[in-house]
């Protein structure tokens, strides 16, 4: 699959590439992406070059993690500020999961909301995706505040779903169906009767 670009009112969501790789590595310095995300701790620039020039451009070519870097729209003197990373990951027939993290200077503003909701509204109308999952661990609550602004239902915990750092852990866990944002599914769908 070729790489996507997406725009909202105030980010342009493209892929990263070695023109990014500072970029990405400057950002994955702050405790908080690397306490709370599955990138490697501590976060070296090979990391950063393995993941501009290599895991991107792979997961894009392969269809199984599509992933996008999220930039002020804005063009500031020094170029394009990076405000995040957003993936999207292949689970199943029919089901992507969302990753993310924001940069600690973007923080507040709602660029990870903003591009969230965007790249969902893309999956369901391109990928004929008919649910996006998110999960994170129990305790991040800015991501769950991300997710559900974003328009996610929490549906529950699940015990020892994610290994961070070595150690199996517990997991929030809430899913965005194509009707949360106003769009139809590919095949239909029959809730539980309360």
């Amino acid at each position: 699959m070729d790489p996507v670009t997406l725009t909202t009112d105030r980010l342009l969501l493209r892929t990263v590439g070695p023109q990014d790789t500072d970029a990405v590595y400057a950002a994955a310095q702050d405790p908080d992406i690397q306490r709370w995300t599955s990138i490697p701790s501590p976060y070296l620039l090979e990391h950063a070059r393995s993941f501009t020039e290599q895991l991107v451009p792979d997961g894009w070519a392969n269809g199984s993690t599509l992933t996008w870097g999220i930039f002020l729209s804005e063009i500031l003197s020094e170029g394009q500020a990076l405000a995040g990373m957003l993936s999207l990951g292949l689970r199943s027939r029919g089901t992507v999961e969302v990753g993310f993290w924001c940069a600690k200077d973007h923080r507040g503003n709602g660029y990870i909301t903003e591009a969230a909701r965007a790249t969902s509204h893309w999956a369901f109308t391109h990928l004929s995706v008919d649910r996006v999952e998110w999960r994170a661990e129990i305790g991040n609550k800015p991501s769950r505040a991300v997710a559900e602004r974003a328009g996610f239902t929490l549906e529950g915990v699940l015990r020892s779903a994610l290994i961070h750092q070595g150690v199996r852990r517990d997991c929030w866990m809430g899913s965005l169906l194509p009707s949360d944002l106003g769009l139809p599914s590919t095949a239909p769908y029959l809730p539980a009767r309360s």
